[in-house]
């Protein structure tokens, strides 16, 4: 039973996270490869799904995200022309990691400014890992500016 004086529990933070693709298999294996938690150290997921280019942009533009995963392979618009355009557009725009076709293609990401790249097919622990560490190094920043 909780006393009246005592203070009450702040909420567990989560961090944010927008998944595209126009694959709803490839968002369900992100969603899944991540879990709740990619690691013990960092706060909860929170996600939102998105399926074409103009919900990215929409999303992006209302609300705060820590990271955004995008799929390199989806069509019309594919995650790197996206990441490109939301890099260029989008002021302090959350990091950004492209999943890609193939591992020959994460140098194409450097033109895209990505901020992690993983590679087709998904590999749970690869993209934890990679998530992870983007995530970490967002925290890093954010707590020193």
């Amino acid at each position: 039973m909780e006393h009246a004086d005592a203070p009450a529990q702040a909420p567990e933070p989560t961090l944010k996270v927008l998944v595209y693709s126009d694959d709803r298999t490839v968002r369900g294996q992100v969603l899944s490869a991540l879990g709740t938690r990619p690691a013990g150290d960092l706060p909860a997921l929170e996600y939102v799904e998105c399926a074409t280019e103009p919900m990215v942009i929409r999303h992006v533009d209302k609300a705060r995200f820590d990271l955004l995963i995008l799929d390199g392979e989806a069509t019309p618009a594919g995650g790197m022309g996206i990441c490109r355009q939301l890099k260029d557009e989008v002021y302090r725009c959350p990091p950004v990691l492209v999943l890609v076709g193939r591992p020959q293609d994460a140098w194409l990401a450097t033109w895209s400014r990505a901020d992690s790249v993983v590679s087709h097919p998904i590999d749970a622990i690869v993209l934890a890992n990679a998530v992870a560490k983007v995530l970490r190094r967002r925290a890093a920043v954010v707590t020193t500016a």
